[in-house]
């Protein structure tokens, strides 16, 4: 009786089925920005809800996103890979939103307005904190729901009634 080896490496077959995220979570940026970027040019004539413009880029860039997946691997997305997208697009939003305000702050602000600046979130940081939070818990739940119902709209499954 001849002993045999037991093969513990993962099969191929899983690993290369995984598609990579990667160039969604760049789609799902290209479309936030975009979207972004029209409504920057739109509230220079109206003004419009920070948050309002920030869910429809969003929902932009989920939907760009999510469409070329299906396009790409003629299925929807996994549960799984919904939250890798939505983490991968949240975290994007928020590299986007730091690159934003970085760059008011160098060359828009003088060295009077940073100083006030300074101050009042030192004075009362509670609110500015609270106020991220949930900005960052409204990107999460609002990302959350756009992949989903994106992916649900356009699943190229047949639907059985």
């Amino acid at each position: 009786m001849s002993r045999q080896t037991t093969n513990l490496s993962k099969p191929r077959t899983l690993a290369s089925s995984q598609p990579k995220l990667a160039q969604y979570i760049g789609f799902f940026a290209i479309g936030y920005i975009l979207a972004s970027a029209i409504f920057m040019m739109i509230q220079t004539k109206i003004a419009l809800n920070s948050q309002l413009v920030m869910v429809v880029s969003i929902i932009v860039g989920a939907y760009i996103a999510v469409s070329k997946f299906i396009k790409h691997q003629q299925r929807a997305l996994a549960k799984n890979e919904i939250n890798r997208l939505m983490f991968g697009g949240v975290a994007v939003v928020w590299l986007l939103t730091i690159l934003y305000f970085l760059a008011i702050w160098f060359w828009l602000f003088d060295g009077v307005s940073r100083e006030v600046l300074l101050e009042m979130a030192m004075a009362r940081p509670l609110p500015l904190l609270s106020s991220l939070v949930l900005m960052l818990v409204f990107t999460l739940v609002s990302t959350r729901i756009s992949l989903w119902a994106i992916n649900h709209f356009l699943n190229p499954a047949p639907k059985t009634v």
